[in-house]
Formats: structure tokens, sequence, C-alpha cells
């Protein structure tokens, strides 16, 4: 298929800028430096907020949920975890059905740090969407699960759930 082989890095046709994995690179690396100046005015970093998020949606969930949410290494996470649990924002536990899991839970430091993240970040969320409609929003989504599903199943399904939620941007 000819129009598929400018997206291939291996083709002649080639082409950088309709190369969409391009775009998504250069789209995290702005977002994560804009998310690292905004966390740090409220002393927060990105992979604190990262963990700090996903236990605001998840609830109490395991070292490896997060893991897989933050789509990061189970040593970072773990390393993370504890450097923010003694700082106050967490707490850990044994699993009461498998006591080789270590569950985390946010504590109400933890919930007033996602608060003034929140405050600090919502300008970033806002410019990011800025002309798109919501109907563009949700085929982006739509697509980055696509995607996201290609490369790796597991990390899809684990996405799945919050497509599917009310009131998410888009559905499986």
């Amino acid at each position: 298929m000819p129009s598929v082989s400018r997206y291939n890095p291996a083709s002649p046709d080639f082409a950088r800028e309709e190369y969409p994995f391009y775009w998504l690179a250069r789209v995290y690396g702005v977002y994560t430096l804009e998310m690292e100046k905004a966390l740090k005015a409220v002393a927060l970093d990105v992979p604190t907020w990262r963990i700090l998020m996903i236990l605001k949606e998840q609830g109490t969930s395991s070292m490896s949920d997060i893991a897989l949410h933050a789509v990061a290494k189970l040593s970072t996470v773990t390393k993370t975890v504890y450097r923010i649990k003694d700082e106050g924002l967490v707490e850990t536990s044994t699993s009461t059905q498998d006591a080789r899991v270590t569950v985390v839970s946010l504590t109400p430091a933890g919930q007033r740090a996602i608060e003034r993240g929140q405050i600090a970040t919502q300008h970033i969320v806002l410019r990011s969407f800025e002309g798109m409609t919501p109907g563009q929003v949700k085929r982006l989504n739509e697509s980055l699960h696509m995607i996201l599903d290609n490369l790796s199943p597991r990390h899809s399904e684990a996405s799945a759930g919050a497509l599917r939620r009310p009131g998410s941007a888009a559905k499986a």
C-alpha cells in the first residue's frame, strides 16, 4: 500500500512530518517539559503526579497496576512510591488477598497535592486541546487506543476501562 509507506521509516518514501510517532514524541516531550515547570511551582514532579493521578482515578492500587498505567518499570514506580510515602502523600500496605502484593493508597496530604497540581497544570490541559472539538478529542483518543492495542494488548486492556467510563473522552 503506497500511502502507508510514507509512515514507515524503512521506506524510501518516508516523510518525518507524516510519521505519527514523530508527533507523539514531540507532543509528549513538550507536554512533559511544561508539566515539569508547572508542577515544580507546587513542589511536585511528573512521576509523583502520574502516580497520584492514577490513585485518584483507580483508588487503592498495587505497585504493578500503577506501573502498568504509568507505563513505567516496576522498580521505578516502587522507588517513587516509597519516596512519596516518606513525604506523606501515600500509604502502602500488604494486600489482604495476596501477601506478596503491596498496595498503595492516597493520604489526605496526597489528595491536597493533587488539588495543588490540578490548579497549577489546568492551563496546560486547556491549551493542549484549544481549537479542538470534543468529537476531535474523542477520535484522537480512539486512534491512540487503537495504536496502543496494536503495540501491546496488555496495556490497551488496562486503558480500555477508562475509555468506557461515562463522561470519558472516547469509548472502546
